[in-house]
């Protein structure tokens, strides 16, 4: 399957600089995944096809300020440092800026005499391992000397960092946001499970690999990132139990589904388990765990609008895209939202 089977067209206009200034102000358009068809409404409409029993799995994950600024030690040059994955106590994979000038050996200041760093290590990939050297409790240090870093289409600042963070975000670690989640408040959770809704809650933290472009000409052919996840014994014995008595299982955001799904392809019983997933879901994929999806839109020949596709069909989905062009919705992380679904079960 080639990547550009993947390619709609879509004017910069609509992408979103800044979230909605009230989470539930998001448009939802439903997607019935079956037949294709499709429902304009806005994003508390959720509760008009969430029904008792259903279990809904959302990603608590929370962004850590990673993007850390500072200089080359030897010269004062100007240095940024991604923070990708953390390897131990002192040791991240970290993309660099200026790579050519981050190269083994060279030190970097982010606040002197409480945070430097060095290169150890430059892979394959361009990536680097950095070794920090810090005064006190990393978290802390790093809430001071780091920034929230934000997808590269968006060009505004973030007025409020929280808005980048659901109302749920608590397990630190992740280098962006599990956007689907940030239609949710607290009122619309309270109000679901006061229906009979049920919520799981796992953890992946996303990495800056799902910004990646897929550069080979066919899918098949692409590298897909890793990310660390945590499927704990509260959301398997939800799952577990669901599943069991067939109720639907409801993803909020393509990272719960990659955990839900990478779970289910290693053990059918879905226990508890984590690890690094590398899970790249794309048409002829069969789902083994996850009925239906809340997801924002995505990028034009991403691995995302390739898992959708696997979900409801890359037709039906191109032409809901299309829909959502010329009836112009918010696309990316802070757009609009979709409900993936069978309207008929």
């Amino acid at each position: 399957m080639k990547t550009s089977d993947f390619y709609y067209d879509l004017p910069e206009r609509l992408i979103a600089q800044v979230p909605t200034k009230d989470r539930l102000a998001s448009r939802l358009l439903v997607l019935d995944k079956k037949t294709g068809r499709t429902i304009d409404g806005h994003f508390p409409d959720i509760k008009k096809y969430l029904r008792k029993g259903d279990v809904l799995v959302i990603n608590n994950t929370r962004v850590i300020p990673a993007r850390l600024l500072g200089v080359r030690s030897d010269t004062q040059s100007p240095v940024e440092l991604l923070l990708l994955k953390r390897i131990d106590d002192n040791h991240w994979e970290t993309l660099a800026r200026p790579g050519k000038k981050v190269r083994e050996g060279k030190r970097m200041t982010f606040i002197p005499g409480e945070l430097e760093a060095e290169c150890e290590q430059v892979l394959e990939s361009g990536n680097r391992i950095i070794r920090f050297e810090f005064n006190g409790v990393w978290e802390e240090v790093l809430d001071k000397a780091g920034t929230i870093p934000l997808p590269p289409y968006i060009h505004e600042k973030l007025d409020d960092p929280e808005r980048y963070q659901t109302v749920y975000s608590k397990d630190a670690g992740s280098a962006a946001a599990p956007t689907a989640g940030l239609h949710f408040t607290k009122e619309l959770l309270a109000e679901l499970q006061d229906m009979g809704v049920e919520i799981a809650e796992l953890t992946l933290h996303v990495g800056l690999g799902t910004f990646r472009p897929v550069k080979a000409e066919t899918i098949e052919d692409h590298e897909m990132h890793s990310e660390w996840y945590d499927f704990p014994k509260e959301a398997s014995d939800i799952i577990r139990k669901a599943r069991s008595e067939g109720r639907r299982i409801i993803s909020v955001g393509t990272t719960s589904t990659r955990t839900l799904e990478t779970v289910a392809s290693n053990d059918p019983d879905m226990k508890p388990a984590s690890g690094y997933t590398q899970i790249f879901i794309y048409p002829g994929y069969e789902f083994k765990c996850v009925n239906s999806l809340i997801t924002n839109f995505h990028l034009p020949e991403s691995t995302l609008i390739m898992l959708v596709s696997a979900l409801a069909g890359r037709e039906n989905v191109l032409n809901a895209y299309k829909h959502a062009v010329e009836e112009e919705y918010r696309f990316f992380s802070f757009g609009d939202a979709m409900f993936i679904t069978d309207l008929e079960n």
